[in-house]
């Protein structure tokens, strides 16, 4: 991914916070059926330096894995169209603004025991944000069943890239009157940024 000195972020703890919170990633392997991403809710293990997910196992990427000696996975934060209008100085060019982090590592294929820990951290985790929990209703007995159609698998994380495109480049008043313009948006996206590099501005 190509990243300007000012886009890029190397704070551990800005990462983390990212992979935490924009959990729904795409999954990019090659294999004998070329290039194929899947979308997907991917857990980040901090401490074991390590992502988690599962797929159906009809989607045949996850036979990819079996030899793959790197994937991609891709975090999408917020994003939006910036308008030249929204500067003080408006000789330049519309750009489009994003938060995005690139994770790559080794796949490996897990077990049974660790598949359905898998589906139980996703749901927990997701059910955590909702005013009325959903408690798991099935036994043993369906539960072990339903796993029968999926693949659970874990990526041992080798490196990771983080880009924030968020305007660093211009001028504090251009920056200022550009998120004041999102954050009055009409569109939810831009008013997300907003609120993204908001939330970017008091942590620093």
């Amino acid at each position: 991914m190509y990243i300007p000195a000012f886009n890029r972020v190397e704070d551990p703890e800005t990462i983390n916070a990212f992979l935490h919170t924009h959990s729904f990633a795409t999954v990019i392997s090659t294999g004998d059926d070329g290039i194929v991403a899947s979308h997907l809710p991917v857990l980040f293990d901090e401490k074991a330096n390590l992502l988690r997910s599962h797929m159906a196992r009809a989607n045949r990427q996850w036979k990819d894995f079996e030899n793959a000696p790197e994937v991609l996975c891709i975090f999408h934060g917020p994003h939006a169209y910036i308008s030249p209008s929204w500067y003080e100085q408006q000789h330049t060019v519309p750009t489009w603004n994003y938060a995005v982090v690139h994770v790559y590592g080794k796949p490996s294929l897990v077990d049974e025991p660790e598949l359905k820990q898998i589906v139980l951290d996703t749901t927990a985790k997701f059910e955590s944000a909702m005013p009325n929990r959903w408690k798991m209703p099935l036994s043993e007995e369906e539960i072990a069943g339903m796993l029968k159609a999926i693949v659970g698998f874990r990526i041992e994380i080798s490196r990771v890239e983080a880009k924030f495109k968020l305007g660093q480049n211009r001028s504090a008043e251009d920056q200022a009157k550009m998120l004041r313009n999102l954050l009055a948006a009409p569109d939810d996206d831009s008013r997300a940024l907003g609120r993204f590099i908001a939330a970017q501005l008091k942590e620093n």
